[in-house]
């Protein structure tokens, strides 16, 4: 008799339906603008981790970094906060960002849009993206590339960003692909900037005037800091104007939506809340996998890891997570990788049993800084550069 009175216990707490209805005010969070929870619920069995960030406090911001430390490669994502400018911040929460492409020449691309600090480094493709406006508040939706190159007798042809090349695309690259571009054969036009015009780094959003330095038969042109190259696969190389040194293009990287002023940006999906609605699927038998996702209503933003593929934790299917996701109180939320990729970190450790034992090496990540403040020191007369309510780094 005890031992069905402890079981129906045990259901009420930790079931299904108070994890996923529970209003979000009635979690034990911790107190503070950032804070990090692990929940249980043994019917899935699931093990999931939150971290859950005040919206109101400006003391705090999002910024994204990549693989291969501002270029384009993997690393995992400690090993991704390592490579943060000393200046920008503290980090004090991440989480696993977009899907990744894997190719020969571009091991670890992302597969979608990414912005780091106001840098243009990966194009959008079509699929759910997050990015925050002038205002810092996060938004969602598909977002799709009108990126075009407009050329002196008045044509135009679009083009990708930092990605693998093949012959019948147009690719433009900057140094975020790594010290080359990577590409064989084809036409490689190296450009550079026009008095009084914008430069580099590339944004979002932007028309910039630009001329012809160089042009290469031949691929795997080196890339520099400041470097801008236009390549050209060998079979559309014949159907676009012939160029020579000191002509004039344009470039625009144009999106719909307009992205235009966007600092912070990354890929993911599918979006999993619309509205404070989760979405539907028309087929919600799906496998359960270890999930990353984003969350936010009003005052919170929520990173959220459901571990899988363990005893422990089976991992959940989108029905289940975007549900999840709604009794949390998101009004909008969106996937992130999963499986192998979950990874979520918090004040300098990992938080999560990673499925396959060792963090996955992934392409980039959504970073939650402390900004830097300067505190003066007015008995010395200098300055120094710290952290709110954090050392100096």
């Amino acid at each position: 008799m005890l031992v069905m009175v402890l079981v129906a216990v045990l259901f009420t707490v930790f079931s299904p339906t108070w994890g996923m209805a529970m209003d979000k005010a009635d979690r034990p969070f911790p107190s503070g603008s950032v804070a990090y929870l692990q929940e249980k619920d043994p019917r899935g069995p699931w093990s999931i981790h939150l971290i859950r960030i005040d919206r109101h406090n400006p003391n705090y911001f999002f910024t994204t970094t990549l693989g291969g430390e501002r270029k384009i490669g993997r690393a995992t994502l400690t090993d991704q906060l390592v490579s943060l400018p000393i200046g920008k911040g503290k980090p004090v929460a991440a989480i696993n960002g977009d899907f990744f492409l894997i190719n020969l020449h571009h091991f670890g691309d992302p597969r979608g849009l990414q912005v780091i600090d106001g840098e243009l480094v990966s194009a959008p493709a079509g699929h759910s993206s997050l990015w925050f406006d002038t205002n810092g508040a996060p938004c969602s939706t598909n977002v799709y590339s009108d990126f075009r190159i407009h050329f002196p007798d008045g044509s135009s042809a679009p083009f990708d960003l930092n990605q693998n090349r093949w012959h019948d695309e147009s690719i433009l690259f900057t140094a975020a692909n790594g010290s080359s571009t990577r590409t064989w054969g084809g036409r490689e036009i190296e450009l550079a900037p026009l008095p009084e015009q914008s430069w580099l780094p590339l944004r979002i959003g932007q028309e910039m005037k630009v001329k012809v330095a160089r042009v290469r038969e031949g691929g795997n042109t080196r890339l520099g800091p400041d470097s801008l190259v236009f390549s050209l696969g060998s079979r559309l190389a014949s159907k676009v104007p012939v160029l020579k040194p000191g002509d004039e293009l344009v470039i625009s990287t144009a999106t719909r939506p307009n992205l235009t002023g966007v600092t912070t940006a990354i890929g993911g999906g599918p979006k999993l809340v619309t509205d404070g609605k989760a979405w539907k699927w028309k087929n919600p038998k799906q496998d359960r996998h270890p999930r990353s996702a984003i969350g936010w209503n009003r005052d919170f933003i929520f990173l959220v890891v459901v571990e899988g593929e363990q005893k422990t934790s089976v991992g959940m299917t989108f029905p289940e997570l975007a549900t999840y996701l709604v009794g949390l109180g998101c009004e909008e939320a969106l996937n992130f990788d999963g499986g192998g990729s979950s990874a979520l970190w918090y004040q300098g450790k990992t938080v999560i049993q990673a499925s396959q034992n060792d963090e996955r090496l992934v392409a980039n990540a959504l970073v939650l800084c402390e900004r830097p403040v300067i505190e003066e020191h007015s008995a010395k007369g200098v300055e120094s550069l710290s952290t709110q309510g954090g050392k100096k780094r």
